[in-house]
């Protein structure tokens, strides 16, 4: 069964081409270690909430905006040797020292799918 790794970030809008060039960069990494997909999204349509929401979940600033984003694998394990394959590349690390983003503020975690139409 699938498995879906998701995200969401706070980048700063005039780092939207710097994250998009970095998403870009990664994206062949995870489809290496085992991604079928790779899915980024640049806020659009995201309204305020009164006890929650997008941006207060990642603590968004007035100038920054939200990115949802997912990776896709084929099941859970072939994401969990994925995952180890990622913390063990230089090139990851490399990528992780120039994120243009605060990664404290990210929140992400790992999902099995109940529904798939």
């Amino acid at each position: 069964m699938k498995y879906v790794d998701g995200f969401v970030v706070a980048v700063p809008a005039e780092n939207k081409e710097a994250y998009l060039a970095l998403a870009a960069k990664a994206a062949p990494l995870f489809k290496e270690f085992g991604a079928t997909r790779i899915v980024e999204c640049w806020a659009d349509d995201v309204p305020g909430g009164t006890l929650t929401d997008f941006r207060m979940a990642v603590k968004a600033e007035e100038h920054e905006e939200v990115v949802f984003s997912w990776i896709e694998y084929p099941s859970k394990e072939v994401r969990d040797k994925a995952n180890e394959k990622m913390r063990a590349d230089p090139r990851m690390k490399e990528m992780g020292d120039s994120m243009p983003f605060d990664g404290k503020r990210m929140i992400y975690g790992g999902f099995a799918p109940i529904l798939d139409e």
